[in-house]
This record gives structure tokens, sequence and C-alpha cells, in this order.
């Protein structure tokens, strides 16, 4: 029985795959390998529009270059799509400090995004008063140590996790320092204690592990792609939140005369991760700046020692009041006999600050990006529309992304006319490293729908295709679409330096691309997006009955 079951499987398979335009897929492969474009428009993103910053003159300098070049390749309906983001842009322009007593050096650092500038340069002595008073230890969940939701993208370990204070406990802590922080430049906690690793740095998947988790016959297999985030834990009552402490804090460094933050990196071998002041107010803050672990240490030693340690520094920020509108590009290859029905690709355009966002997430917009213009280099006219969107404000929150699916899908729940048109959504936003595999929101059947044209690619590394029932958002673009109860595809891939170097930091620039890599995610990606676009139907979705509940927003 199960040997007449195996080979009605692999009758199936080969039926299916029967229905692969291998033809030319084989010219898409083609294009894409030998006559690439993809470390160019890398290079436009990262070297010349680079950091692109949601609201920034930078973030909307890439989006007017990506509309004249999607216009010089022959896309049709190249535009921008405004959306609220609410919050002026932020941009630092230039940053210096020194240590100037009890020794000179000048000290490695990014600035923190939507806080101020310094008043001109400045020079204060430093202050360390350790750690912010908090409630009781927080369990790690029992996935602690599981690889990561974005496509196999592992954690870092994080510490111990503490419940937050009451506002008591803060209060009462916050008056015993008040005395020490005027006309000071403030360091809170004891630097982060980074051990050597002796472990070797993850690079490429395990090809049988790989196999095993996109075998849909295998019992063991991981679910890979985009799952987004749990419900959050429920606060204790009286607890403090994060944004609540941050506002309590905020106040009294202001109210009290201190002149400047210093925050730990707390990153090994010089990585400093950037990201921002969630209060997107620079008004309600003070000057802040990430340091290195070693300076950041360096300076706690020192002063360990009993020294005056003295800091000039000197921080010029700006604002963007129009980057309260931000905007995602949309360029379209109309269909055919379908064109009503939207096949989508693309991955967020918008970076951190730190470095030029090359791999988080320039190569993933560069892949999408490459893949629509293979299909129009040949000259491809699928069924269905073909849709490429870059997004904005994916950083602060998805929300580009969001916006997007609100106005033209709605939800499961409310659905517009468009949301019965899209086929699916495919994403890339975990790095450079090979496509190994991808995640659907949707019925087994959906998977199924994917793997004939992605086992094509076996020789590249590609296994295969899993889905999921998640309707949570967070971690990448495709849970936008998730949540609307859409079919959203994440894309699994190797984990390179991503996690360890890249994410997020000041080393996430151009020289990271491994652009053999590249060129063959974009053959996959512009393969699987003309297979949907020309398959007899759209790929399968959870019926009205089987639709899994949309989770509730998630609070602040």
């Amino acid at each position: 029985m199960k040997k007449l079951l195996f080979g009605l499987a692999i009758a199936g398979l080969i039926l299916a795959q029967g229905t692969v335009d291998t033809a030319t897929v084989g010219k898409i492969r083609s294009e894409a390998l030998e006559h690439s474009d993809i470390m160019h428009i890398e290079h436009m993103l990262t070297d010349r529009y680079g950091p692109r910053v949601t609201g920034t003159p930078n973030h909307e300098a890439a989006v007017d270059w990506l509309i004249r070049t999607f216009n010089s390749w022959g896309l049709k309906n190249a535009h921008k799509e405004g959306w609220d983001f609410g919050h002026p842009g932020w941009l630092n322009e230039r940053a210096s400090a020194f240590l100037v007593a009890p020794v000179h050096e000048n000290l490695k650092f990014e600035v923190l995004a939507w806080t101020p500038s310094t008043r001109g340069t400045i020079t204060a002595s430093v202050v360390q008063l350790g750690d912010l008073p908090h409630g009781a230890g927080i369990p790690p969940p029992d996935n602690a140590n599981a690889g990561g939701g974005r496509g196999g993208r592992g954690g870092l370990g994080r510490g111990p996790q503490y419940k937050g204070p009451t506002r008591e406990q803060l209060t009462a802590w916050l008056e015993v320092n008040k005395a020490k922080i005027k006309g000071k430049m403030v360091m809170f906690n004891k630097a982060a204690v980074i051990p050597v690793s002796f472990d070797p740095i993850a690079t490429r998947g395990n090809d049988e592990q790989l196999k095993a988790q996109y075998d849909p016959n295998s019992p063991g297999r991981g679910r890979g792609g985009f799952f987004g985030r749990g419900a959050p834990r429920t606060p204790d009552p009286g607890e403090l939140g994060n944004n609540d402490i941050r506002d309590v804090v905020d106040a009294w460094l202001i109210a009290n005369g201190a002149v400047a933050r210093f925050n730990d990196a707390a990153r090994a071998n010089g990585i400093i991760v950037a990201q921002q002041h969630n209060a997107y107010d620079p008004s309600k803050t003070i000057p802040t700046i990430i340091l290195r672990n070693d300076d950041y240490g360096r300076i706690e030693r020192l002063l360990a020692d009993g020294d005056d340690v003295k800091v000039e520094l000197n921080i010029v920020n700006h604002l963007y009041p129009e980057g309260k509108t931000s905007y995602n590009v949309v360029a379209e290859i109309p269909g055919a006999d379908k064109a009503d029905e939207v096949v989508m690709l693309g991955g967020h355009l918008d970076s951190w600050h730190a470095a030029t966002g090359a791999t988080d997430n320039g190569i993933g917009s560069s892949i999408m990006i490459e893949a629509i213009r293979v299909l129009q280099a040949l000259k491809l006219r699928p069924h269905r529309t073909v849709r490429v969107a870059l997004w904005s404000g994916e950083e602060e929150g998805l929300l580009g992304s969001l916006a997007y699916v609100k106005a033209h899908f709605g939800s499961a729940e409310e659905p517009k006319p468009e949301w019965y048109k899209l086929d699916c959504y495919f994403n890339v936003d975990t790095g450079t490293g090979a496509l190994r595999g991808a995640g659907i929101f949707g019925p087994p059947q959906a998977a199924a729908a994917l793997r004939p044209v992605l086992h094509m690619f076996e020789d590249l590394g590609m296994y295969g295709a899993t889905a999921n029932n998640s309707r949570n958002v967070g971690g990448t673009d495709s849970t936008s679409f998730a949540n609307a109860g859409l079919p959203g595809i994440g894309m699994q891939q190797d984990p390179i330096e991503y996690n360890t170097v890249t994410h997020h930091t000041n080393l996430d620039t151009y020289e990271r691309i491994i652009p053999d890599d590249v060129k063959k995610a974009a053959a996959i990606i512009a393969s699987a997006v003309w297979d949907v676009a020309n398959q007899p139907e759209m790929i399968p979705r959870f019926t009205r009955d089987q639709m899994p509940p949309k989770p509730a927003d998630r609070g602040n």
C-alpha cells in the first residue's frame, strides 16, 4: 500500500511538473545569470541612495530613480503611492565624538535615529548610573533556541529578560540619582561582556536538512518562510511597559539637565546596531549615541578608576516635515487574458542609517527589481499581471505594506474587490544568502502549487515550499499579506553573515553581497513569478471556513 501511495505521489508530481513552461524558464535562467544587472541596481540603491530611512530625501530619491528606471525598461503604471507615516523624516548629517580626558581618543559610535542634535560642539563629564530598576525575571519561551521565523534566521541571544518596574520603583530610583546628571553625559547599564566565540559563523544551510524540511512527506519538516511574531506578553498590574519607561526616563533626563546619553552597542568586533528612538520626536529626548562595546567598556573602566572622563561631542541631525507622507513604489507588466488577476513580488526599500542598507534590504529589493527586469527584457507577456512593489516603513513596523494591503485588498473579514484578484505575493528580506525554500500562507495545496517550478532549481540549492497558517504580523512584509488572509510567500535563505554581522548594523554595505547567490535568486524569483502568472488557476487559498482567525492588533 505504501509503495502504491508513493507511486501515486510521484506520478502526481510528474504531472504537476509537466505544467511548468520549461523552455521559458530556461530563457529566464540564462538572462538572469548571463546578462544580470543586479549588482548595478544594488550599487544605485546603496552607494547612490543609501541609507534609505523612511521619510528622508534619500528614500524618496531612490523611489524617483526606480520610477525612471521602470519607465526606461518599458514597464507600465510605474508610480509611487503615498501613505501616512505621521512622523517627520530624520537623518544624521555628521557626528563626531572624542575622549578628551583622562586620555585622548576618537570614539566609534552611531547616532540613535529620531534624537536631537547637540547645541554645537559640547564637552562634558560622563556619569554611569547603573541598571534601571526592573521586576522579576521572565522565563525564556519554549522556542528560545529554535531557528528564527525569518526563513531560518536565528537570534543572537538577548540574555536574561525582566518584567518592567512599577512607577513607584522607577520614580524612587530616579529621585536617588537626579542630582548626578546635571551637565553630564549619561550612561546607564554596565557594559555587556561579550565572550570570545569559538563557534564557526553560520554560512550555508545543510542540504540534507533543507531537503527534509521541504519534503512534503517528511513528518518532521520545518515550517520555512516567515510567520510573524506571536502575541506580546500581558504585563502585570502596575508594571510599566517599555514605552512608559522610555517616556519617564527621557523627561527626567531633560528636566535634570543631562546633555547627552550613551548606550552600549553590546556586540563584539565593533558591530553597532543602530535603530530608532520610537517616540519619533526629538524634542522629547536628549542627544543619544550607541557606542561600540569596546569604547563603552573603556569609559566604564576609567570611571571605575575614579577618573573624571570627559567627552567632546558634536551631532548634526535634520528633520524633514514632508516625510510625514512616505511612499511605496509600484510598476507592472500587464497581463493578457487574465490581466485583472495579479501576481506580486517585492521587498522593503527602506533601511536604517548606520550603513547603506545593502543586505537589509537593498539586495532583497534588487532581486525583485532584477526579476521583473528579466521578464521584461525577454518581452514575455504573462496571462496575469505581474506587479512589483517596493515598500517603505518596514523597519518601523511593516507600515508601508500594511497601508498598501489595507488600501487595495482589505482583509478576509472585509475584502475589497482586489482581494479576490491577488494571486500571491513573493518577498525576499534576509540578506545575500542563496534562496533555499519558500513558506506560503495557505493550505497544503498552496505549497504544492509552487513546488514544480521551484524544484527546477534544485541544482542551485532550492528545495521546495511549505505551507503555514499564521496571520501574525512581524518580521517582514509577506506577513502583511498573510494577515489579510492572502497568500504571502517568504523565502528562506542561507544565513551567511546576516544575523551575525550585517542586520541593522554599521557593516551593512555593498561589499557584503555575494553576486553569484543574488543572480541565482533573481532567476528563481522571476521563474516562479512567471509560472504562477501563467497557471490555469490562482494559488489555492483557505476557504472561508478554513481561514485562521485574524489575531488581535499588537499594542505598543
